[in-house]
């Protein structure tokens, strides 16, 4: 079981109605939104597979999550995410690494803490650099979009 981000490269011109609606139930309804999703979950890789056009997806490693949390992670309000925050409202005392473990591990599912306050997405910055390729074609055609393994932790480190 693996913990996916998914990152949504495109706009919103000349989407078609089924995957716009699909990037909306992904949480990923702007352009550099990223989301954080099981591979476990029911129906998410043909959720995935739809978006693929208009989006980039891979595993996240453990140290770019923690990265991730503690830079772009937001609760009510927009304010950042914080280990005593983590501490007091989840219960974990380990803070933000304990959180990032429990996710890794399926323990936790990100998008079900919005409940508790967790904003359920990530805003992020355009990469730093451009992107390398052209953002119309696939990742392995050359291109940004679609799936790209464990390549896509250096792709979120350039856009935190």
């Amino acid at each position: 079981m693996s913990l996916y981000i998914v990152i949504r490269i495109r706009g919103t011109a000349d989407v078609n109605p089924d995957v716009e609606k699909t990037l909306y139930l992904l949480r990923l309804r702007r352009r550099y939104a990223a989301a954080l999703y099981h591979s476990s979950l029911p129906g998410i890789r043909g959720m995935l597979r739809k978006v693929e056009d208009w989006a980039t997806y891979g595993e996240i490693d453990r140290d770019t999550l923690i990265k991730l949390l503690y830079t772009r992670g937001r609760i009510r309000g927009d304010k950042p995410l914080t280990d005593e925050w983590v501490a007091s409202n989840l219960g974990l005392y380990g803070g933000i690494p304990e959180l990032a473990d429990k996710l890794l591990a399926g323990e936790l599912h990100y998008h079900k803490l919005a409940s508790k306050g967790v904003k359920p997405f990530f805003r992020l910055h355009p990469p730093r650099g451009g992107f390398k390729k052209t953002i119309k074609r696939h990742f392995r055609a050359g291109g940004e979009l679609g799936y790209r393994g464990s390549a896509v932790n250096e792709l979120v480190l350039r856009m935190l």
